[in-house]
Parts: structure tokens; sequence; C-alpha cells
């Protein structure tokens, strides 16, 4: 990897492993734009859906669209601006999880275009595999710290933070698959993968500097 170069850095994460603060630490120690939260913001301010709203819809079933319509607020027209850059996209009244990857695409590769990043999620990965001078990266972790994670962080019971995991795991992979055709846990998809068992926020970053500085 090139960092004197315009670079792409995907990270795709467990629920629970801190993944997105190991992003976003990466991002400022790199110098170079986080996209998560710009991304959010643009699919919300596209389908006027809510973050959880958006990773329900992601994790449902082809023939399940029904609670689609109590997150949606039919507009005429509508713009979504992410960082410095605008979409105009006309509101589809029979918007579904198809148009939530499109849009994705659309906010990733736009992203991309204006230099190095981070891109946390979003299957970015595949979105982005044909771009020069980019890393692919996995943070796993075993269940039971994430779990401990998801605790912590969204103030639940065990048994509450448990089947959180196992949802958004299955609803993460049944995404991926559905639109790339590959498992989110197949390790060829990565350049490097991290257990966080093992390492703190700040370890992990430091690896992976270290990767790219190879």
């Amino acid at each position: 990897m090139k960092l004197n170069d315009p670079f792409v850095i995907t990270i795709s994460r467990e629920i629970g492993t801190g993944g997105g603060s190991v992003g976003q630490k990466l991002a400022e120690k790199l110098n170079v734009p986080y996209s998560n939260k710009q991304l959010i913001q643009g699919l919300e301010e596209k389908f006027n859906l809510t973050s959880s709203g958006i990773e329900h819809l992601k994790g449902t079933k082809k023939n399940w669209f029904a609670d689609l319509f109590e997150h949606v607020a039919p507009v005429p027209k509508t713009k979504i601006k992410v960082g410095d850059y605008t979409f105009s996209r006309e509101y589809q009244e029979n918007v579904n999880v198809q148009d939530i990857y499109k849009a994705e695409k659309e906010i990733l590769n736009a992203i991309a275009d204006e230099g190095s990043c981070v891109i946390t999620g979003r299957s970015a990965f595949f979105v982005l595999k044909d771009r020069p001078n980019k890393v692919d990266i996995f943070i796993t972790a075993s269940k039971d710290l994430r779990i401990e994670h998801v605790m912590a962080k969204q103030n639940m019971t065990r048994e509450e933070a448990a089947d959180l995991v196992e949802k958004v795991d299955k609803g993460r992979d049944n995404y991926v698959q559905r639109f790339t055709g590959l498992s989110r846990y197949d390790m060829r998809n990565y350049d490097l993968i991290l257990d966080m068992d093992y390492l703190t926020d700040d370890e992990a970053v430091e690896k992976i500097l270290s990767f790219i500085g190879r």
C-alpha cells in the first residue's frame, strides 16, 4: 500500500468488537476522512430512516417490507449532503432494501473519489473491490467479550445483549451474501484480521499502521 497515493482502508467488524472506534482512531492517525457517520447521515436523510431502521431493514429477508413505511415520510424530491458533495434523488414510494444498497454504493464511491479515507462496514470491501491501493480489514472477538461490550455500551442485560449480537450477526451476513454472493465471515475477503480479545483499540490501530507500512 502506497500512503503517498490516494488509498482506501475498509474495516468490516462484528458488533461489540469496537471496530467503529478502531476505524475512527485509525482515520485520525492517518489524517483522512472517516466515513461511517457521514454514510449513516446520508442514508437517514435520503430515506428519512433512523440508524436502527436502516439496520433493521438491511437484516430482513427478501419478501419483508411491511415495517418500512412506518419509518418513511414521502416527499417529492430530496437532496442529501455528505461532506462536500450532494446527491439529488427522486423519492421512490416503493423504496426497499435494494434502494438502500444502491444508496450505499453511490455514497461509498463518492467518498472514495474524494481521496484517501477509512470506511467502516457497509460491504465496502466488496463495493470498492476494484479500487487501487486498498486494504481490507476484519475485526472480530469472542462472543462473550462482544456481549459484555454491548451490555456496557447499551445498558442491556446479558440476555438482551446476546440476543442483539445474534440478530445483528445474522442480519449483516444475510445482507452481505444477498448483494455480494460472499460471506462476510470468509477470511479470504480480507488482507488483515484482528482479534480484539488480545488487543486494545489503540493496539489494533498500531497493528494496522504497521501492516500498511510494509
